[in-house]
């Protein structure tokens, strides 16, 4: 076997894994909301994979287009296999954005409806319980914003290395116009993206200092109603 078609079969192998993979997470894009965090914790490793698996192909492309002597045929299956690549990393691409769209208005949410109890005063039962039973909200609360801020560099990242990726497949097929300007419509895209993810995770952080400060003075109010109720008792008892 020479060198062309083993690097051709690992590309065209590579892109079927991508198209398959892309398909995947579009349907579980489409019943993330229904079925919970497990499907959300899925999406996002199988998000990584392709990311990798994509910079590995985009990597083999390379390797193939250093390949010296080929023949006709073996050039026209070289562009045949990059515009292949090119087309699975738009649809990739695409649900990168979608995907991050999601997690921004998850964030937007958490963050607006984060932080909103009523501690009960000393003439109200179960003060301690409910106190309790608060700060205990307002740490699953901020764990889940944690996470949500997590997932969104992470698909930053994932779409900064797709974007680069991009770039490389733009020096390769230049010669392409048609591909070069999808490949160039790609990157203005991505660049977007990461600034309005930006953006989110500057106001997530504002939102996360708030909620620790909220969950200070809960606590501290809590110890002051808890000694007031003490010093009633004390009173009545003496009385």
């Amino acid at each position: 076997m020479s060198e062309f078609e083993r690097l051709s079969g690992v590309v065209a192998t590579n892109i079927q894994k991508l198209v398959q993979n892309v398909s995947s997470m579009q349907r579980m894009i489409v019943h993330i909301d229904t079925q919970g965090d497990s499907l959300r914790q899925q999406l996002r490793q199988l998000q990584h994979y392709t990311g990798q698996l994509a910079k590995d192909t985009a990597q083999q492309l390379m390797n193939l287009g250093e390949v010296q002597g080929l023949d006709p045929r073996e050039k026209m299956q070289k562009e045949r296999l990059q515009d292949d690549f090119t087309r699975a990393l738009n649809s990739f691409q695409r649900l990168q954005t979608e995907s991050a769209q999601r997690e921004k208005a998850d964030l937007a949410v958490a963050r607006q409806s984060g932080g909103d109890y009523h501690l009960p005063g000393p003439g109200e039962t179960n003060t301690t319980q409910f106190r309790t039973q608060a700060m205990m909200q307002e740490e699953v609360d901020l764990n889940a914003l944690q996470d949500r801020e997590r997932a969104i560099r992470q698909l930053e990242s994932d779409i900064v290395d797709v974007n680069t990726i991009f770039k490389d497949l733009a020096t390769m097929v230049h010669e392409q116009g048609d591909i070069v300007d999808s490949i160039e419509s790609n990157i203005e895209s991505a660049t977007v993206q990461v600034h309005q993810g930006t953006d989110q995770l500057s106001q997530a952080h504002t939102y996360a200092n708030s909620a620790r400060k909220k969950k200070i003075i809960l606590a501290t109010l809590g110890l002051v109603i808890l000694a007031i109720l003490i010093i009633i008792i004390a009173v009545e008892v003496k009385n």
